[in-house]
């Protein structure tokens, strides 16, 4: 662990940690950014600018324009070694925009990595969720030569650039058509198939699937299996009914009151997040329908805040533990240097019966 520098000469300090934690191998080649060495230091980026100024006069590192800071190869000191086993967890997007789930199989994950003597290094972005993210992709890969990357939250262009460059990844999620690279996810295709088949079966006919518009390679699979239970079903009068948001709170809520004060409003909702979940919930009360008597609503993620809900939501949880081991087991062939195998792990949640969903034969 890195100890944070004192208040005095706190730039010298911060070039002498920088310098020591170099010499140590803590980073081999680049060194991270500004942003992160401040949060890692507890001190401004100020102070760290100042610090790499002084590091620079040293010839300790070189900057290079557009990329960072690259660690310089002294006489005598030997070809600095790129980390054999450490993976890089990117976030396309912003940690926050992660769920609890998320974060439960990536701390799983990295216990399962440092029981490796391997390390998790985790990086997060808006630059990486642009409709081009190549130039900052290009910069990541220089300054973390990592044996492997996991991908969270990644968009097409980000899994088709990975691919074209051939580094060693994982896709944490599903891939796009025509992006062959080795993923792990939990099969959103069957959930929702399920799903569709149970609400038909107990008498629903306007069933609607509220999913965001962010058209990510799960929701896509979502979509897909939603509208196979209705395509395969012998039930007449039925046909699947898909409506986008923006993924805002408002977004929902819009949705929400256009579908349920339209003059046949669906007797059941699928919804595809569960922080949407919780919106959807909010919003149905508001309108003073009754859930699950007014109309049913299944979430097709579970989450642990469900436990404190009232009625208790019908959902499909998965087991995160396992997810991680799915994902180490797919990373595990690069960390010792071999090939990762282009292959598809799907892991099938488990469906929880809550209270939100009522036949409508037994409606009063």
């Amino acid at each position: 662990m890195i100890t944070p520098p004192q208040r005095n000469s706190l730039e010298l300090q911060t070039a002498t940690i920088l310098r020591k934690q170099i010499a140590q191998g803590a980073w081999t080649e680049w060194l991270p950014g500004e942003r992160e060495l401040g949060e890692t230091l507890q001190v401004s980026r100020y102070t760290v600018r100042a610090a790499l100024a002084q590091l620079r006069k040293d010839g300790v590192i070189a900057t290079e324009k557009g990329v960072g800071n690259k660690i310089a190869r002294r006489r005598g000191r030997g070809k600095a070694a790129i980390p054999g086993s450490n993976v890089g967890l990117l976030v396309c997007g912003e940690f926050h925009q992660l769920l609890p789930t998320h974060i439960f199989w990536i701390d799983q994950l990295r216990v399962m990595l440092d029981a490796r003597g391997s390390r998790l290094h985790m990086v997060d972005g808006r630059a990486y969720a642009r409709a081009n993210p190549a130039r900052a992709l290009k910069k990541l890969a220089q300054q973390n030569p990592h044996s492997c990357w996991i991908l969270l939250l990644s968009s097409e262009a980000v899994q088709a650039w990975f691919q074209k460059n051939a580094i060693p990844c994982v896709v944490a999620g599903s891939t796009y058509v025509g992006i062959d690279l080795p993923c792990c996810d939990l099969d959103y295709r069957a959930a929702c198939r399920h799903a569709a088949d149970m609400l038909l079966r107990r008498g629903h006919r306007r069933i609607t699937l509220l999913i965001k518009r962010s058209r990510r390679a799960g929701d896509i699979l979502s979509e897909a299996g939603f509208e196979e239970a209705f395509a395969r079903t012998a039930v007449e009068n039925a046909s699947p009914v898909i409506r986008h948001h923006n993924s805002t709170v408002e977004g929902v809520a819009e949705t929400v009151r256009q579908l349920m004060t339209q003059k046949t409003p669906p007797t059941a909702l699928l919804v595809a997040d569960p922080f949407d979940y919780l919106t959807v919930a909010s919003c149905l009360a508001k309108l003073g329908l009754d859930v699950p008597r007014d109309v049913s609503v299944i979430s097709r993620d579970g989450e642990s805040c469900y436990h404190y809900m009232l009625p208790r939501p019908s959902c499909y949880a998965a087991n995160m533990r396992l997810f991680a081991r799915a994902l180490l087991g797919a990373i595990t062939p690069a960390l010792s240097g071999g090939q990762l195998a282009v292959r598809v792990h799907y892991l099938m949640p488990e469906f929880t019966e809550g209270a939100s969903v009522l036949s409508l034969s037994v409606k009063k």
